[in-house]
């Protein structure tokens, strides 16, 4: 079994979503007492928030690019961020670390194009909405058209 590394603490109610789908998913698979091997890096939100409302994205992207480097010395085989908006870094944390980095528009990507489906909603905080981080690696990398709240595409 691989050891999955979790970037943590965006909001820590994400974090335990993330941590019991995982669990609930190997205990489905495996059955029986198993759960997933994984170390979770669990950063404070709080200054990393205060950086993004002063707009000091850059900044921002540090402790996450620490914390990658923090769950891969643990021994994690690949590194998942239990947040949507701060994939944002998805890149700068993918070159800082020698393991592969799972991006959730790439596994949401798959789930969309194995229902069939073209076009899709995007609904979640004003930059994941509206920067192109999320919208545009669905777009451009897997041909999806992605509608956002007030977006007059149909």
């Amino acid at each position: 079994m691989k050891t999955i590394g979790l970037i943590g603490g965006m909001s820590w109610e994400s974090s335990l979503e993330y941590y019991r789908i995982i669990n609930e998913t190997i205990k489905a698979k495996l059955g029986g007492l198993h759960s997933a091997e994984c170390v979770m890096h669990s950063v404070d939100f709080a200054p990393i928030e205060k950086l993004q409302r002063q707009g000091r994205w850059q900044e921002s992207a540090r402790p996450l690019v620490a914390a990658a480097q923090s769950v891969e010395r643990a021994g994690a085989d690949f590194v998942v961020l239990c947040t949507n908006t701060m994939h944002k870094f998805a890149d700068e944390i993918q070159a800082n670390i020698g393991i592969p980095f799972l991006h959730i528009a790439d596994a949401t990507a798959q789930k969309v194009k194995m229902e069939g489906l073209k076009k899709i909603g995007l609904l979640g905080t004003r930059f994941t909405m509206e920067e192109d981080f999320y919208k545009g690696r669905l777009s451009q990398k897997y041909g999806l058209t992605v509608l956002i709240p007030n977006d007059r595409r149909t």
